[in-house]
């Protein structure tokens, strides 16, 4: 941990004293959750949520101005013109109300988003971002083929060895020996060819059918058309928000999405996680018991 923290102090000084010459950051931070809300991302009696809070104070930091919000209709050309990036930690289709009942996106919305950020602007994506807009049988969503993941399912949190893979991307520098996390780990499926992977999911020794498989993209990079994408699975646990290795990873993809700082998104993706599209299958429900523990037997009536 005390290295980490070292790592993180010299990234602050390092993007401080660069913050000191460059304009403010303007950065749209979307949590709307048509699927499920996680609890970080909840607004209670009008106050913000836990994202929010954190999210502000790292921008005083870093010269990053956060718009914290879960109102689809800003997802217009006119809405978003004021952004330099978009972070997104979102659920399900964001064009329907959805379960938390805030305003959806446009119904063109998606597009919107996919124009504003080929244009060359940024997007990073938190966690669930990849449990957002979710194909449909074999035809990979829009949304996905841009972000570079889907989400595929997870297991209990744990304790699990991270990988990385390029420790000169910015904020990377925190983690280049790798590093153990108590997290929510995604399992991915429908992974990208193009992706620049930052950091590695390790998954031996971890519990869950979703986790037997060779290890895959846990953060990457990758460009989109003159635009920037940046994604971590990290971001479901409150100890997550605020731990130091995390802030640094987030903070460095989004001054690379913004373009302050450089960033390889050359594919590496294929030489790092070989065995990335190797996707585990569910096994098979239990079958169901009577109060003895008998099985049930297929009764005609």
């Amino acid at each position: 941990m005390q290295r980490s923290l070292f790592a993180l102090a010299a990234f602050a000084l390092t993007t401080g004293a660069f913050a000191a010459d460059a304009p403010k950051r303007q950065v749209l931070f979307f949590s709307k959750s048509a699927g499920f809300e996680h609890s970080v991302i909840k607004v209670k009696d009008g106050q913000p949520s836990y994202a929010d809070k954190v999210l502000q104070e790292l921008g005083a930091k870093n010269n990053i101005v956060f718009t914290c919000t879960k109102d689809g209709s800003v997802f217009t050309p006119e809405g978003l013109a004021k952004f330099d990036a978009v972070l997104f930690y979102t659920t399900g289709d964001l064009t329907t109300t959805g379960h938390d009942g805030t305003p959806p996106m446009p119904k063109d919305g998606k597009e919107t988003l996919m124009n504003y950020i080929k244009s060359g602007k940024g997007f990073v994506g938190s966690h669930c971002a990849t449990d957002t807009f979710h194909s449909r049988g074999a035809q990979i969503d829009p949304y996905i083929d841009m972000i570079g993941g889907e989400f595929l399912s997870h297991g209990a949190q744990q304790k699990s060895q991270i990988g990385c893979a390029d420790a000169s991307f910015p904020g990377c520098s925190a983690c280049k020996d790798g590093y153990e996390m108590h997290e929510e780990w995604y399992s991915l499926k429908n992974i990208a060819r193009d992706l620049h992977v930052l950091l590695i999911q390790n998954t031996t020794g971890m519990n869950g059918w979703m986790y037997q498989r060779p290890a895959f993209p846990a953060t990457w990079a990758k460009a989109y058309g003159k635009g920037r994408i940046f994604y971590t699975s990290m971001g479901h646990r409150e100890d997550v928000w605020t731990n130091a290795v995390f802030q640094s990873v987030l903070i460095g993809g989004l001054k690379f999405a913004c373009g302050d700082l450089p960033g390889d998104t050359t594919p590496n993706v294929e030489k790092v996680t070989p065995g990335a599209w190797t996707v585990p299958v569910a096994p098979p429900p239990a079958p169901k018991t009577d109060k003895k523990g008998d099985k049930k037997a297929d009764k005609k009536k």
